[in-house]
C-alpha cells in the first residue's frame, strides 16, 4: 500500500511535509519527501500497489491509548474487546493497553493472563497490550508478591496499583505494599502505574461528603484536589527510595502534575475529560460526567492543558470506562456508575482542541497522542512514528 499526497507529520518536524509513504507487510518500507502531486492512477499503474490519494490531508501516526477498560472476560455488559477496539480504531487509535482489574479473573496472576487473552486475542482489530495488577492484602498476589510479579512480567508492559480501590476483587495497597511493589518492578525492569487518591483523605471526607447529600459536588468533595495530592507526594517519595519507575495515571489537579514534573522517574498522563470539563460541568451535566478522579474546579483545566505543553505531564490516555445507561443513572450519585467512554474520540479531540487551537504544537500532538506513551511502555521500536521501519 502507498499513500500519496499526504501531508506527514514527520518526526523533528515543526510543520507537515508533503511525501508519499509506502507500507509493506504492516511495516512502514519507504518515506519520499518533496514528491509531485499525482494522481492515485498514475502511481498504481506504476508498481500495481494499492494507493490511497490523502491530497490535502493531514498523515499522522497512529495513536496509542495506553489506558482502557475493555472489561473482556466477565463484565462484557460495560464493554468488549471487539466493540472497544473498534471504537478505537474509528478514532485514529491503532494500539491500547488495557487495565488489569476490571474483568474476571483481574489479571493479577499468570492464569489471569491466558484467562485474557483467550477471550480476546480473536476479537481486537487494533494491537493490544496488557498490565498486570498488583493487590493489597487479602487480594490474589501479596502474599507471593516478588514472585507472582515476576512470573507476569514476561506479559504485561507495566503493574497497576490503586491506592483506593472499590473493587473487592482487586484491593487497594497501603504505603508499605507499594514500596514493596516498587522493588520489585524495578527488579523487573517494568514500571509500576497507580491511581493516586490518598486513602485516609478518601475516607473521612466521604462521610461528610455524603452526610451533606447526593449531588456531583458532594461526590467531588469526598475526593477533592487535596486527596491527589497527597497521594502524588508519597508516591513520588516511595519512588525515589525504591529508586523505581512510576507512572501516575489519570492526572486530574495542576498542582499533581508539578510534582510529577519535579519528581525523577515519575511520568503521568491526564485524559480528556479533565481537559474537557470542570466540576461546573459535573453539576451541569450529572452522572454520566461521573468519572473518577471527579473532574476539578478551575484553573486545573487549563494548568493542565499547559502540563501537556511544557512536558510536565507525557501524554493524553482515554481511561475509556462505559458501562450501560441504567448504571449510570441509579438515582444516586453515590451508586451511579463511575466512567465514561474515550478511546474513540481521543485523538479527534487532542487535534481539535490541542492543535487545532493552538495549545499544542503538531510535534507535541504527535507526543501526546503516540510517540511519548509508545516510548514509556517499550513499543516505540514500532509504535509513535512514521517511520521506516515502524508498524504501518
Amino acid at each position: 500500500m502507498t499513500i500519496v499526497n499526504g501531508l506527514l507529520a514527520l518526526p523533528g518536524e515543526e510543520r507537515p511535509i508533503r511525501a508519499d509513504l509506502r507500507i509493506v507487510d504492516g511495516r512502514i518500507a519507504s518515506i519520499a519527501r518533496g514528491t509531485a502531486a499525482r494522481g492515485a492512477a498514475a502511481y498504481r499503474s506504476a508498481d500495481g500497489d494499492d494507493v490511497i490519494d490523502a491530497r490535502g490531508m493531514l498523515v499522522l501516526p497512529g495513536a496509542v491509548d495506553p489506558h482502557v477498560h475493555f472489561s473482556d472476560p466477565g463484565y462484557t455488559d460495560r464493554e468488549d474487546f471487539l466493540h472497544g477496539t473498534s471504537a478505537a480504531a474509528a478514532g485514529g487509535v491503532t494500539t491500547v493497553i488495557d487495565m488489569p482489574c476490571t474483568s474476571i479473573p483481574p489479571v493479577t496472576s499468570v492464569a489471569g493472563v491466558h484467562a485474557k487473552l483467550s477471550a480476546v486475542e480473536a476479537r481486537a482489530v487494533v494491537d493490544y497490550g496488557l498490565y498486570g495488577g498488583v493487590c493489597g492484602a487479602g487480594g490474589p498476589n501479596q502474599a507471593d508478591l516478588e514472585r507472582v510479579m515476576a512470573d507476569l512480567a514476561p506479559y504485561v508492559l507495566g503493574f497497576k496499583c490503586y491506592f483506593i480501590s472499590g473493587m473487592e476483587s482487586f484491593p487497594r495497597v497501603t504505603h508499605y505494599e507499594f514500596a514493596r511493589t516498587l522493588a520489585a518492578a524495578r527488579n523487573l525492569h517494568r514500571p509500576v502505574l497507580l491511581h493516586a487518591e490518598d486513602y485516609d483523605y478518601v475516607h473521612g471526607a466521604t462521610d461528610a461528603a455524603r452526610a451533606a447529600g447526593s449531588r456531583p459536588r458532594d461526590y467531588h468533595d469526598s475526593r477533592p484536589e487535596t486527596a491527589e495530592v497527597l497521594a502524588v507526594l508519597a508516591a513520588a517519595e516511595l519512588a525515589r527510595e525504591a529508586e523505581a519507575d512510576l507512572h501516575i495515571v489519570h492526572v486530574s489537579t495542576g498542582r499533581a502534575a508539578q510534582i510529577i514534573a519535579a519528581s525523577p522517574g515519575v511520568t503521568g498522563e491526564t485524559a480528556p475529560h479533565y481537559l474537557a470539563f470542570t466540576l461546573a460541568d459535573f453539576e451541569s451535566v450529572g452522572a454520566p460526567l461521573k468519572v473518577t478522579p471527579p473532574v476539578k474546579p478551575e484553573p486545573n483545566r487549563e494548568q493542565l492543558w499547559e502540563a501537556l505543553a511544557d512536558g510536565a505531564l507525557s501524554f493524553v490516555a482515554s481511561d475509556h470506562a462505559p458501562a450501560p445507561a441504567e448504571a449510570k443513572s441509579t438515582g444516586s450519585i453515590w451508586t451511579d456508575y463511575a466512567g465514561i467512554p474515550g478511546t474513540g474520540t481521543l485523538l479527534p479531540y487532542l487535534y481539535s482542541e490541542g492543535y487545532r487551537r493552538g495549545r499544542l504544537t503538531l510535534p507535541q500532538l504527535i507526543a501526546v497522542t503516540s510517540a511519548n506513551a509508545a516510548k514509556r511502555f517499550g513499543i516505540d521500536d514500532r509504535k509513535g512514528a512514521l517511520e521506516p521501519g515502524r508498524d504501518g
